[in-house]
């Protein structure tokens, strides 16, 4: 099937319309769902081996049956982070609220922020309260006995997206700026320059905004339980072997059931995962150099209108068909391979929809084209013989619903053959093409046909038209012919005539499409034995 003949200027801007309308969907995340959907899969199986230095102290169930309800008196704390330090461990993520001093026991807080003393390398959680009604955001940080003898802040804020799962992290966050480093890379003490998505208005200081920086998707180390645990109340009580907590970086936190916020993650979505744990897969790649970065806006726009308008320009050469068959799994590979290979994440989603549009548009028009080439005369472009026998059925049927008149013109080149045989078969093409042009001027009406079924044999099908209406067709149609002038050999000119019969009736309960070709086709006849260049009309003596 031949590409479609667009000019490269219009190939050009047909691409540049696709692209930018994917680009248009890329931005405004129209197909979030689909996208997130494709990462899932990607991400569901990306598993590896944690970093050997993360460790989970666990608030879990067994540590609330030993010690009682919760919460527990921060001396118990106190307790846990003296038998960290004097197992040598390394810094402490101590992830636990403590926002509000202790009303009935202030002691708590002094021994509390002695043991953080002593210890060294505490990090303790700054949390974020959203704002509610008057109520602006604000953040929630330890008690100043407390926070001051803190190693470090980090804050706990965990990005859940719309549909209810954890896929990415703010690096850094605050109100006013973002300032805090989240809670795991706080635990991972990761230096240098951090990767991540930068907000343009992140650097605008505001009092009242939660502000948040450096965006990027966790790269888990596979589902619930990867990293090795030990529980609260064993390492409080002295049964855990003091060389496991040795040089560890240690996640204290809770993961009791029904205590702890539970988070969905790309990894699974049947088993929950604790808030701990979660800090513990960000500290963990951004220890191990796994961090999955997400690709700038431009380069993600630019990236989406490539494909598209690959693929559009794709669809103008030949082999359309290969082209549409390589440019659908091209987004999915290109997102798979930056993200395995380059840990970035390039959403496909509006690409794909794009090329999707783009090729079923293709598809249609080509169907168009093939039925329309299917019904059409390669020469002329008119209507061919399978075309002019269905146009006549359907006029024949509906004068006889409506009994109104229909007629029919054939019409032949007068010595057409003579013609061709003395200026040969390109200039003969050439004649037919001029004439199929001044017929398909005449078939003016939406219902008017004109059709090619033979050589040098041209048909006009006249609905709703009497016999009169017919004749000062077919005078306009053969005073048009004469009027051609049709270059000859030697820059001769010569002209060429009609002959042509008309037939016209109303559709009788009895008649059928093959009696007028037969009496258009006797008229024709009569109008050559009359001499040619003329025109004979049958219509049975109706006006």
């Amino acid at each position: 099937m031949r590409p479609l003949h667009l000019s490269w200027p219009g190939r050009l801007l047909l691409a540049l319309a696709m692209a930018g309308l994917a680009v248009a969907a890329s931005q405004w995340q129209w197909f979030w769902k689909q996208d997130e959907a494709v990462y899932d899969t990607y991400v569901g199986g990306w598993d590896y081996t944690p970093d050997p230095r993360l460790l989970i102290v666990a608030i879990d169930d067994n540590s609330l049956q030993q010690l009682g309800q919760w919460p527990w008196p921060r001396a118990t704390h106190a307790r846990l982070l003296d038998r960290l330090t004097e197992a040598r461990a390394g810094r402490v993520a101590l992830d636990l609220m403590l926002s509000e001093p202790d009303r009935r026991d202030a002691a708590q807080d002094a021994e509390l922020a002695a043991a953080i003393r002593r210890n060294g390398q505490v990090v303790l959680p700054v949390l974020a309260a959203p704002s509610s009604g008057p109520r602006m955001a604000e953040e929630l940080l330890p008690i100043p006995l407390i926070a001051a003898n803190a190693a470090t802040l980090g804050h706990s804020d965990v990005e859940v997206d719309a549909d209810g799962v954890a896929r990415g992290l703010y690096l850094t966050a605050g109100i006013g700026s973002p300032h805090w480093p989240a809670l795991g890379l706080a635990l991972a003490d990761v230096r240098g320059p951090l990767p991540g998505l930068r907000d343009g208005g992140a650097e605008v200081s505001s009092p009242y905004q939660w502000r948040r920086d450096h965006y990027v998707r966790v790269r888990y180390a596979g589902p619930p339980d990867r990293f090795p645990q030990v529980s609260y109340v064993d390492v409080l009580n002295g049964t855990v072997d003091p060389a496991l907590l040795r040089g560890r970086l240690v996640m204290v936190g809770m993961t009791a059931s029904g205590i702890a916020p539970p988070l969905l993650t790309p990894t699974t979505r049947e088993r929950w995962m604790s808030g701990s744990e979660y800090q513990a897969n960000v500290a963990s790649m951004m220890l191990d150099g796994k961090v999955i970065g997400v690709l700038p806006t431009m380069w993600q726009s630019g990236l989406t209108a490539l494909l598209v308008a690959l693929c559009c320009l794709g669809l103008t050469l030949p082999r359309a068909w290969l082209s549409a068959t390589l440019a659908l799994p091209v987004s999915l590979l290109l997102s798979l391979v930056l993200l395995r290979g380059g840990n970035l994440w390039f959403a496909p989603a509006a690409s794909l929809v794009g090329m999707l549009l783009v090729i079923a548009a293709w598809a249609v028009w080509r169907v168009s084209a093939w039925r329309r080439q299917a019904n059409s005369d390669a020469l002329t472009g008119l209507g061919n013989r399978l075309r002019f026998e269905q146009s006549l059925q359907q006029e024949h049927d509906a004068g006889r619903r409506t009994s109104r008149p229909l007629s029919l013109v054939l019409i032949d080149v007068d010595h057409f053959k003579r013609h061709n045989d003395l200026y040969g078969h390109q200039a003969g093409d050439d004649v037919l093409r001029r004439i199929a042009r001044e017929i398909g001027a005449h078939a003016r009406r939406p219902r008017d046909m004109a059709a090619r079924f033979g050589g040098d044999e041209f048909a006009l099908i006249l609905p709703d038209t009497a016999v009169d209406g017919a004749v000062q067709v077919v005078q306009d149609l053969i005073a048009g012919v004469q009027q051609l002038e049709i270059p000859a050999a030697r820059g001769e000119i010569t002209r060429i005539t009609l002959t042509v019969g008309v037939y016209t009736r109303i559709p009788a309960a009895h008649s059928e499409p093959r009696h007028f070709f037969e009496g258009a086709d006797v008229a024709l006849y009569r109008a050559k034995a009359a001499g040619r260049n003329g025109y004979a009309v049958d219509d049975g003596g109706a006006g």
